[in-house]
């Protein structure tokens, strides 16, 4: 049985400025990732985290046409493997040293029709991933482990 991970972790330093990766980042109760402009832009929010499953990419891919898709384009923090994030909706969860709680899915924006091409957000309905707030705030680092019913 794989461990459910970490693979990937991006923040966007601004509006509309291109994703900056990460190794690590720290998430705050709150605000959520910090450098993130989005923690910046509506403390307090139900989207302090968002979340994408790597497993979805190649359907996406499939969907949009393309031989295959990069993290950057879906501009969520943290991308998973070897866990279903729909069902975290409600409930909490431990990645690294953070607990979060999963609040809903993170629907397509429009965005998906620039980054993906037409019919981009489309082509992601039902595959955008989750949003979260952070419960306990901590370190989230590329390779740790993703924990449900933490």
């Amino acid at each position: 049985m794989t461990i459910p991970r970490v693979e990937w972790i991006g923040i966007s330093p601004g509006h509309r400025q291109p994703i900056e990766l990460r190794n690590e980042v720290t998430v705050a109760i709150g605000t959520g990732v910090d450098g993130d402009y989005h923690s910046k832009k509506k403390p307090g929010g139900e989207r302090q985290v968002t979340l994408i499953q790597s497993e979805h990419f190649a359907v996406i891919a499939t969907n949009t046409g393309r031989d295959s898709v990069s993290p950057e384009l879906f501009r969520r923090n943290i991308v998973v493997r070897g866990i279903e994030l729909t069902p975290l909706i409600g409930h909490r969860f431990r990645i690294g040293e953070a607990l979060l709680e999963g609040t809903g899915p993170c629907t397509p924006c429009s965005r998906m029709d620039e980054n993906l091409g037409a019919g981009g957000r489309l082509a992601m309905s039902g595959l955008g991933g989750l949003t979260a707030i952070v419960i306990e705030p901590g370190r989230i680092r590329v390779g740790d482990s993703v924990m449900a019913n933490a």
